[in-house]
């Protein structure tokens, strides 16, 4: 089978460890990378031993690839994706998929017709301490999630929540899998006049309950998620990819005693993971794991969290998500 053929949209910071993926992977081969950034372009291109380009229309006339990464900012995320999907090209596009629900739909209905992959980048589901807990995940009752670091200039084209919560959001609707019945949120802007610290509590119609914090401007790094069923308490830790299970069980004599589990599973890089995945999708011509579905649903979540911490006369009722 012939590699698929791939591009990279936009090579900063996440872009360009998209493009050096691309460049391992035994099925893809990296026909260029494009970015208004020319130094930036011309820089990466050179590492990467591909051609660079600063023009999307040139880019796409250029290389014709099969597939493309769209990694740019969010607000440019529907009218670049919608430009690579107009060419049959399939597409991955960095969460959060679009700044709109509208735009979300727009492009599901475009690469419908086209018959077309459309993958969203939504990195924590390919996190192999997740896929082992989704394996073997029953009943959950209670979800508490924190995502926070240090501030990073980087990021300015979104608050908080489409930045870092989206993950939780997207992970937390796959665990559950309920629909949801209420919201409540809050946040605040500390270093930009966007949120950089926000909560949200969600409740679910199955009566699990989940609770998130993230914070972009706290001086410890933390990426823990931690899951409560009926008998045992689970605890991932996203960065180490490590996973402990706890259970309390009745001995003679001695009461109850806390048994800890730390089951063993490979561990491998989770971009590497999605895009190996992306590739084999359009190889085989099947659905993502995380298509534009997800996508949209965890950013109508993001949304009505955002209109939560904007907007105090916000009816909490989201029956329709």
């Amino acid at each position: 089978m012939k590699p698929v053929r791939v591009g990279v949209m936009g090579v900063g910071h996440l872009g360009f460890h998209h493009a050096r993926v691309y460049t391992e992977l035994l099925n893809a081969e990296l026909v260029g990378i494009v970015d208004i950034n020319e130094d930036r372009a011309a820089s990466i291109g050179e590492l990467l031993k591909v051609p660079h380009y600063t023009n999307v229309e040139t880019f796409l006339d250029a290389t014709k690839p099969d597939a493309v990464s769209v990694v740019v900012p969010t607000s440019e995320h529907y009218e670049v994706a919608r430009r690579a999907l107009e060419r049959g090209c399939h597409v991955l596009i960095e969460k959060p998929v679009t700044a709109t629900v509208e735009e979300a739909e727009e492009l599901l209905k475009i690469a419908a017709s086209r018959h077309l992959v459309l993958q969203v980048g939504h990195i924590e589901r390919f996190n192999s301490a997740i896929q082992y807990v989704q394996k073997i995940i029953k009943k959950p009752i209670f979800i508490q999630s924190r995502r926070m670091g240090p501030f990073n200039p980087r990021i300015s084209d979104v608050g908080v929540v489409l930045d870092l919560m989206i993950h939780d959001i997207d992970i937390i609707l796959a665990l559950v899998g309920s629909e949801i019945e209420s919201i409540t949120a809050i946040g605040r802007a500390i270093r930009t006049n966007m949120e950089d610290v926000a909560s949200a509590q969600i409740s679910f119609t199955n009566g699990a309950l989940a609770q998130i914090l993230v914070s972009r401007v706290s001086e410890k790094r933390q990426r823990q998620l931690e899951i409560m069923e009926p008998e045992r308490f689970i605890s991932v830790n996203y960065e180490t990819q490590d996973v402990s299970i706890h259970r309390c069980i009745r001995e003679k004599g001695s009461g109850m005693v806390e048994v800890i589990e730390h089951p063993v599973f490979p561990k491998k890089e989770p971009l590497k993971l999605e895009l190996q995945h992306f590739v084999t999708c359009i190889q085989e011509g099947r659905q993502p794991l995380v298509g534009i579905s997800d996508g949209k649903r965890a950013l109508e979540v993001a949304i009505h969290v955002l209109k939560q911490i904007n907007s105090s006369n916000f009816d909490t009722s989201i029956s329709q998500v």
